[in-house]
């Protein structure tokens, strides 16, 4: 069922998505999204739509979600 997610939403809405964790896990999964954009209102309203992307398939049940906005001027 990652799959699915991931690959869907690299091509739509062209984010980079991995699963993160829980790797050895059948029925658990941890999947991360990144977008870069000029703007941080575009990077929200990108994320905004792969969430409601992943939230649409009923087969996912989504426990929490974790956002971080990186600043260009912010140290990583």
């Amino acid at each position: 069922m990652v799959r699915p997610v991931v690959e869907g939403a690299r091509r739509r809405f062209n984010v980079a998505a991995a699963e993160v964790s829980h790797q050895d896990s059948w029925q658990r999964a941890a999947v991360g999204f990144a977008c870069v954009s000029g703007t941080r209102s575009h990077a929200v309203q990108v994320i905004d739509s792969v969430e409601r992307f992943v939230w649409s398939f009923p087969e996912v049940e989504v426990l929490s979600t974790i956002r971080r906005v990186c600043d260009s001027e912010e140290e990583l």
